[in-house]
């Protein structure tokens, strides 16, 4: 490479230009402008020509430079609840592939269910003028719907719907899942019932969704746990042995616990077979989201699946039509969800 004055320590004193890349692959720059932003736009030989160059020089694009040229930062934001749990590290890794493909950088975030610690995430992102930004959940601070409105960058809600979605949204009814629950374990001949959550606000609409449809059938004795944090075992073992102890256990009526979340319920299955009480006969279980582990816990695990694949997949599909610019393209979308039935919510089919 020519045109360099080395400092003291031996090293060029400007770092490497994309002009040097080009020179190094012998062709203009303007080709490996468009090798790195638009690569569907050149052939596959220039383009692995640039890429050599790229590597042998060690070059790093000025993304920056790039965006304030282009009113494009090539960057989109996610912010999840949690990264440890499997449904939602499935919808992001959905959305990852997609606008990587689509050649954008995304930026993750985790909110912990807090909308005060959403808010602060999402001051720092809008500072770096995404692209796009993609939400768990439709509920914000006042102040981060207000400025997500006025910063014009397109916004994807996700896991929910709203009948005001700050822009697009792409998720399921949380209140539909509580009714078709019990519906659904009413059917089977269930009648005692227990509820164990966390403070999740999600997960508390389905379980109020479901008390509520249970004292429309008559049932409103229905004893109810929740606790503060992140779903764990530990709050499921630790809220079947409440139960215990407030004599919810009955030798002739099984006692049907429902839980927000799997993992929660999965804490209730270990807890009755570390104390030897008989599942479905004595206690039956159904959890929320379809983890990997559901269907191979014993015995294996009636849930509620959301596919949050699918999900991931939709919610890039309507930011990437928005970017290029494809009016017209749904901005709402509702996926559904589908109810489970595993051994632990079957002695009564």
């Amino acid at each position: 490479m020519t045109g360099k004055k080395p400092d003291s320590n031996g090293r060029g004193s400007r770092g490497v230009t994309l002009s040097d890349v080009a020179r190094l692959a012998g062709v203009a720059p303007m080709t490996v402008s468009r090798c790195l932003n638009q690569p569907e736009t050149v052939r596959s030989e220039t383009r692995l020509k640039v890429q050599r160059a790229i590597e042998q020089t060690g070059y790093v694009p000025n993304r920056l430079a790039g965006a304030l040229a282009s009113s494009r930062s090539r960057l989109v934001a996610v912010v999840l609840p949690m990264v440890t749990n499997p449904i939602f590290s499935d919808t992001f890794q959905a959305i990852n592939e997609r606008l990587t493909h689509a050649g954008y950088q995304v930026l993750l975030g985790v909110s912990g269910y807090q909308t005060e610690h959403e808010q602060q995430l999402l001051e720092v992102i809008l500072s770096r003028r995404p692209d796009g930004i993609i939400l768990t959940g439709t509920l914000h601070t006042p102040a981060s719907r207000h400025r997500l409105r006025a910063s014009n960058v397109p916004v994807v809600e996700t896991w929910d719907l709203s009948r005001e979605p700050i822009d697009m949204l792409v998720g399921f009814s949380h209140e539909k899942v509580g009714r078709e629950v019990a519906r659904h374990l009413l059917g089977k001949g269930y009648r005692r019932f227990a509820l164990l959550a966390v403070n999740d606000p999600r997960g508390l609409r389905r379980a109020e969704s479901f008390i509520h449809a249970l004292a429309e059938q008559g049932i409103s004795d229905v004893p109810r746990q929740v606790s503060e944090g992140l779903p764990t075992l530990a709050h499921g073992r630790a809220g079947l042995t409440e139960l215990i102890e407030q004599g919810g256990m009955l030798p002739d009526s099984p006692l049907m616990v429902v839980c927000t979340s799997d993992t929660i319920a999965h804490g209730v299955l270990t807890e009755a077979a570390a104390r030897g009480i008989r599942v479905p006969q004595a206690l039956a279980v159904i959890g929320f989201g379809d983890m990997n582990f559901a269907a191979h816990t014993f015995p294996a695990l009636s849930t509620v699946r959301i596919d949050g694949q699918r999900m991931g997949d939709s919610a890039a599909s309507m930011l990437l039509d928005r970017l290029n610019g494809r009016e017209g393209s749904e901005t709402v979308q509702d996926i559904g969800f589908t109810l489970i039935e595993r051994d632990s919510t079957s002695m009564l089919s």
